[in-house]
C-alpha cells in the first residue's frame, strides 16, 4: 500500500513521466535499430511488443546482440 502511494505520486508528476517516457523510447529505438542492422527479426519483434522501460533493450544492445553479430574478416585478394 505504501509503495503504491509512492509510485502514484511519482508518476503523477508530469516531469517525471516525460523523463521516463523519453528514457524508454530512446532505448527502444536503439535496440530496434541494432536488431534491424543485424537482421534479427525475433529480437526486433520482441523489442517492439514488450515494454520493459528500456531494460530489455539495454540488455539486448550490450549483451545479446554481441553474440549474434557476424565478424568481419578481410577477403584475400
Amino acid at each position: 500500500m505504501f509503495m503504491e502511494t509512492i509510485l502514484q505520486s511519482i508518476f503523477n508528476n508530469p516531469v517525471v513521466l516525460m523523463l521516463f517516457l523519453t528514457w524508454s523510447i530512446v532505448w527502444k529505438g536503439f535496440g530496434m535499430w541494432r536488431a534491424a542492422q543485424i537482421k534479427s527479426k525475433p529480437w526486433f519483434i520482441a523489442l517492439l511488443v514488450v515494454n520493459t522501460a528500456g531494460i530489455l533493450d539495454i540488455l539486448y544492445i550490450f549483451i545479446f546482440s554481441k553474440k549474434g553479430k557476424p565478424t568481419s574478416q578481410s577477403k584475400p585478394e
